[in-house]
């Protein structure tokens, strides 16, 4: 269940209260009894691990578009051999 910060708009009272998603928001505060406000802030989020790549969240079915570089031959197992490098000094 999320955890939600109210604060008081007549005597400042700052807490947080832990509801689920099906109740109604906090309207009066507990000290005075005034109006309470949600408050905003940031989500603390943290995704742990070695990465997240495009293709994690695609069927691996071979369905992906291919990349025109992609489609270039590989040319570093090619069976010809690579010219010889002249050894002469001058």
């Amino acid at each position: 269940m999320p955890t939600y910060a109210y604060a008081c708009t007549a005597c400042e009272h700052r807490f947080d209260a832990v509801q689920s998603f099906s109740e109604d928001s906090l309207t009066i505060c507990p000290e005075c009894g005034g109006a309470l406000r949600k408050q905003y802030g940031t989500v603390g989020v943290t995704f742990n691990g070695s990465g997240f790549y495009r293709t994690d969240s695609r069927r691996n079915t071979g369905e992906t578009k291919k990349d025109p570089a992609s489609s270039k031959p590989d040319t570093s197992t090619s069976s010809t051999p690579a010219p010889a490098k002249s050894t002469t000094s001058a």
